[in-house]
């Protein structure tokens, strides 16, 4: 498939976190196709795919209640430091992410990762246990790309998301909705594709799902389950949570769903029937429901490709391209971080930019995940855009800029970010830096061109 260098740039954007000139030039030089195979299998051919160092050690989980019921002092106390010691501050595991997708020699599977974080929405505000988002954390890292409904059941007995949604409320006798309707609504099948009398009735088969006694794990409490008969989506018997997950799954609607939020994550906003590279993505999805294989489909399309400039990077993406593509390493220091030094930005610099910008990845605000496009071009973000990219620039190693006679360094500036070219108005914008490399880039960061992919 015949690809110009602008095509590998935009795939890159896409698929991955950006490419360096040289990662780019190697690009091209293998191919269109080539790049989407060595993208998207990258984790095998590198291990845990990543040069960014293992997660946070934390505080093992809640210990059982004691025996009795633990009402006195004595377990009130226990319970309490068990609790203060799982939740921990925000930076082990935000830092500890953002370093991971800035080192990463698998971007593909970061971003994957960050897809279905944002998909199956759930926020260390509610959770409160930083083991328990890490666990889930990994549980999108390992089965992303693999099939639908082994990934929908590791999410559905996560104990993060047992949490999230309320499953301890969810007796026989009082079933609770939450996880029921937003399995059917945002998880698989999306609005119009089941009745409210199926909402209740899956959520009878959910009733017992229980985070474990160890509070690491899943069980059924089997005193809470109605195992009584159930009619949902037209399938009746006395079924189970696992068997309301399987028959979702396997709809022609959910196949719809998933590939529409791939295409709309990665491509362009599209509805379950307006998919232009529907036809191909659903075939590789096929029977087997591989999530891998509908996303490489959906990157060798033609369809693909015409969607360039449709999307509007989200927070995290940016931050984390600004960071590659500039060759700097996130700081990760005890205490009060350092001033910006050449080759890296301080973890408290990175962090305050995406919490300003509004997307802190463990905490996205509602079980919708986090809006799209046009709700990240606020003045407020420009504000916060423009102090991180100066930071950014002011940490970096900019001598490939300044070897460049000052005419020639926009366009040098544009191939350091993978940028196709300026328009007349952003060149003119970047006439005004008098050449100064830093504000060149700066500028660039900021500019059009890089903010909409």
């Amino acid at each position: 498939m015949a690809a110009s260098r602008a095509d590998l740039a935009f795939l890159y954007r896409r698929a991955a976190f950006g490419a360096r000139p040289a990662e780019l030039d190697a690009a091209v030089a293998a191919g269109y196709e080539a790049a989407v195979d060595g993208l998207l299998g990258a984790r095998a051919l590198g291990g845990d795919g990543t040069a960014a160092e293992p997660p946070p050690v934390l505080a093992s989980p809640l210990p059982p209640p004691p025996a009795g019921g633990g009402g006195g002092a004595g377990g009130g106390a226990a319970r309490g430091a068990g609790r203060r010691a799982r939740r921990g501050p925000a930076p082990p595991r935000t830092g500890w992410w953002v370093r991971r997708m800035v080192a990463t020699i698998d971007p593909f599977t970061e971003k994957l990762t960050f897809f279905w974080h944002g998909h199956f929405a759930t926020s260390i505000r509610k959770v409160r246990s930083a083991s328990m988002m890490l666990a889930q954390n990994e549980i999108f890292r390992r089965s992303g790309a693999g099939p639908f409904d082994a990934l929908v059941l590791a999410v559905a007995r996560d104990p993060a998301m047992l949490v999230w949604l309320d499953a301890g409320q969810n007796r026989e006798e009082h079933p609770n909705e939450n996880f029921a309707r937003e399995l059917l609504e945002l998880f698989t099948l999306g609005l119009g594709n089941y009745t409210e009398t199926d909402v209740r009735e899956a959520a009878r088969a959910f009733t017992g799902w229980r985070v474990s006694r160890d509070r690491a794990g899943f069980q059924l409490a089997a005193g809470q389950h109605d195992d009584g008969p159930k009619t949902i989506l037209g399938a009746t018997g006395n079924l189970g949570g696992e068997d309301v997950l399987a028959l979702v799954t396997h709809l022609p609607a959910s196949a719809r769903w998933v590939c529409a939020r791939l295409w709309s994550r990665y491509a362009a906003p599209a509805g379950p029937a307006d998919v232009p590279a529907g036809p191909a993505m659903l075939a590789a999805y096929g029977p087997a429901l591989d999530v891998g294989a509908a996303a490489r489909a959906m990157l060798l399309s033609p369809e693909f490709r015409a969607t360039r400039g449709q999307l509007v990077a989200q927070p995290v993406e940016y931050v984390v391209t600004v960071l590659r593509a500039l060759g700097l390493r996130v700081a990760a220091t005890a205490g009060v971080d350092p001033a910006p030094r050449q080759g890296a930005l301080p973890q408290r610099t990175v962090l305050a930019a995406l919490a300003g910008l509004g997307q802190t990845p463990f905490s996205p605000p509602s079980v919708g995940g986090w809006p799209a496009n046009a709700a990240w071009l606020t003045t407020a973000s420009a504000q916060v855009r423009a102090r991180f990219a100066a930071a950014a620039t002011g940490a970096a190693d900019l001598s490939t800029i300044a070897d460049e006679p000052p005419a020639a360094r926009p366009d040098a500036v544009a191939h350091l970010l993978s940028v196709d070219g300026w328009t007349a108005r952003t060149r003119t914008a970047l006439a005004g830096a008098g050449g100064s490399p830093a504000r060149l880039v700066t500028l660039g960061l900021l500019a059009p061109e890089y903010l909409t992919v």
